[in-house]
């Protein structure tokens, strides 16, 4: 199974054994092209996603030590991502298909970063509760026993990755922003300057970020040059604590009320060191089952798409050679599940 990734800013591809055993997973990153604009932008995205993808799918079936005649199937992100990017990589597989004359795929971009948290642990119990957190989404499901998501929570306005760009950008600091800030954050006390929490209405499964962005913003805007050099890691650490620490009352108030003993964090947003450690302290503390993906599958890669891609093959799915991108896929996704 080849899996293939275009959704963003990385070019991404996977090749799966038949009983799902990751056997190669490339992933190039456009952050040196980026870097400069602070931010993704699309149209470059696009072309770098152009210039890399038969190389990058090249290298994936030689580090699997195999030959395109050896691929049964293709799955490759649908949606939701920026629309150019996701056009490189639907076109391409659909070229790779009609060409092999095998069965291709769409995945939704949040079902493969849900598909990540089985990659390294395939016993990892339904039903369960699952925390997408990345970028552009910030979304708490119910995996239920058949497998089906059903959305209990997302956020009202800012993702929780984009508050750590935003943030990050605030604070002067490179992109990517969530590292950077992941990076600044430890040499800090997240106790030494207090942030907003929006934990929103009594037993509300929704996250808002947006308030917080404006919190560091007017927090800047207060103090001179030299108190923000200063106080740099204090206000990342206190930045840092203020996502964090709702991300986690939310996952796990989910898991209470739901009635499941099992979380999944999945995304980039996983990646962050404090959320990690906050996590694995209260699953210990609350004898909750922890899926948090392996560093490599927490940002957007291929083999999680070709997870996701390999289950849908086996429950007999099948896209026409029609297939498009869709860039908002995402509340389908929701409504279906």
């Amino acid at each position: 199974m080849l899996g293939i990734e275009t959704s963003c800013d990385e070019t991404a591809a996977s090749v799966l054994a038949a009983d799902g055993a990751v056997l190669s997973n490339i992933i190039t990153s456009q952050h040196a092209v980026h870097r400069r604009f602070g931010g993704v932008v699309p149209e470059l995205a696009s072309r770098a996603h152009i210039e890399s993808i038969e190389d990058v799918a090249s290298e994936a079936l030689q580090q699997a030590g195999l030959v395109w005649r050896d691929l049964t199937g293709i799955a490759v992100t649908q949606g939701p991502g920026l629309a150019g990017a996701l056009l490189v990589g639907v076109n391409y597989a659909k070229a790779l298909a009609y060409a092999l004359n095998i069965p291709v795929v769409g995945v939704s971009h949040l079902e493969g970063h849900i598909a990540s948290a089985w990659l390294q642990d395939p016993a990892f119990p339904l039903p369960c509760v699952v925390l997408v957190v990345s970028g552009g989404h910030t979304h708490l499901y119910f995996k239920e026993p058949s497998g089906h998501c059903r959305l209990l929570g997302a956020t009202k306005d800012d993702a929780a990755g984009e508050a750590f760009d935003k943030g990050a950008q605030l604070l002067g600091l490179e992109y990517p922003g969530g590292p950077a800030i992941d990076r600044l954050a430890r040499q800090g006390n997240p106790e030494a300057i207090a942030f907003p929490r929006s934990y929103l209405k009594k037993e509300s499964l929704n996250f808002s970020f947006s308030g917080l962005k404006t919190s560091l913003l007017y927090k800047l805007q207060a103090v001179n040059e030299q108190y923000r050099t200063a106080q740099a890691a204090n206000l990342a650490a206190g930045y840092q604590e203020a996502i964090v620490a709702v991300l986690v009352k939310k996952s796990f108030a989910a898991v209470q009320s739901s009635g499941a003993r099992a979380l999944a964090v999945v995304g980039g947003v996983s990646a962050n060191s404090r959320l990690r450690l906050l996590l694995q302290q209260r699953a210990a503390s609350e004898s909750v089952q922890l899926s948090l993906p392996p560093l490599a599958y927490c940002t957007d890669n291929a083999a999680m798409i070709a997870s996701a891609g390999r289950q849908a093959l086996l429950a007999g799915l099948r896209a026409p050679l029609t297939i498009d991108a869709h860039a908002s896929l995402a509340s389908s996704f929701a409504q279906a599940h």
